[in-house]
């Protein structure tokens, strides 16, 4: 078994074994940088709960720490990502020879409730675009722009926010012609989503006010939707309070408002019109078709009151 390296601490040995774990899932899996954060996080609140060297860890160390989580009224989901990451870790600890054996391999995973992803109806999302029209400043043209994007592509808000400003065609009046952009998404996978006429026309609009957004002292940025603040572009946190900001002002309410019911509604209105799960799966960037699947379920639910709002014989029984 490899000899550990002498730290000051167990607490020392644990950080240095984490980083060690984490830059082999960005050297090897590519993970995208919040993924990193979130096990780093994860990782450390294990081993804040287990305060042991990590060789001492028991399979009944980890049943306790689930637990304690349930116990904090954590989701089940929540506990079966934090299992998933103490599998991969330890795994890694395995292949490493830190390890003897792994201590997660007698551990069932929570059982998840299968929910529907919450999503919005194609009347929410115009009085969405409505409101964003509304205003003509340069934060409201950013704004729509970045709002019809979201839609029309389904991408993920972190994409949207850091997409570089290469993505566009030197000539932007080929967008009309194209309507597609090649983005990098989750994992460093490539892939092409599509931009409606309404994101063009937002998109062009904004590009003529883009330039209020580069910071002060620099010529350019290469950020598409750049932005005063430390990261150099827009960041979630922000775009996630601008929509809530807008869902209020449409009547909607906030909370059933997020840049993912957007993606949501992107992938649920494609296949409320007819588009196969096969195209939505590409679109969308899910790795696994099965990801994809849980829309049929939104979809036959649309379906269902369909039938019962507007067929003779469901009107009959009323």
């Amino acid at each position: 078994m490899t000899k550990l390296p002498k730290l000051n601490s167990i607490a020392e040995n644990h950080k240095n074994l984490i980083e060690q774990f984490l830059e082999m899932l960005a050297a090897e899996r590519g993970c995208a940088t919040n993924t990193l954060l979130a096990y780093r996080r994860d990782l450390g609140d294990f081993h804040n709960f287990v305060p042991k060297p990590v060789q001492e860890v028991q399979s009944s160390d980890i049943a306790d720490y689930l637990k304690d989580l349930a116990g904090k009224e954590f989701s089940s989901a929540t506990q079966a990502r934090r299992l998933s990451c103490l599998r991969k870790y330890f795994r890694f600890l395995l292949s490493e020879d830190v390890l003897a054996s792994d201590p997660t391999r007698a551990i069932d995973s929570p059982r998840l409730r299968k929910n529907l992803p919450k999503t919005l109806s194609i009347e929410d999302v115009d009085l969405l675009l409505s409101a964003a029209e509304t205003q003509k400043d340069a934060y409201g043209l950013r704004l729509r722009a970045m709002l019809e994007i979201l839609y029309s592509s389904g991408m993920r808000v972190s994409e949207l926010v850091s997409l570089p400003l290469s993505v566009l065609p030197k000539d932007t009046r080929l967008l009309a012609q194209i309507q597609m952009l090649h983005i990098k998404g989750k994992g460093g996978r490539e892939r092409l989503v599509p931009l409606g006429e309404p994101a063009v026309h937002a998109l062009k609009e904004y590009l003529l006010v883009r330039g209020y957004f580069i910071p002060q002292g620099h010529k350019a940025s290469p950020w598409l939707f750049p932005s005063h603040g430390k990261q150099g572009h827009v960041t979630r946190i922000r775009f996630f309070q601008l929509l809530k900001e807008l869902a209020l002002k449409s009547g909607l309410i906030p909370d059933l408002v997020s840049p993912h019911v957007l993606r949501h509604a992107f992938a649920t209105h494609l296949l409320q019109g007819g588009a196969d799960l096969l195209s939505i799966q590409k679109l969308l960037g899910h790795v696994d078709i099965s990801t994809t699947q849980i829309y049929t379920h939104v979809a036959a639910e649309h379906i269902i009151n369909l039938v019962n709002t507007h067929h003779p014989l469901a009107r009959k029984q009323k």
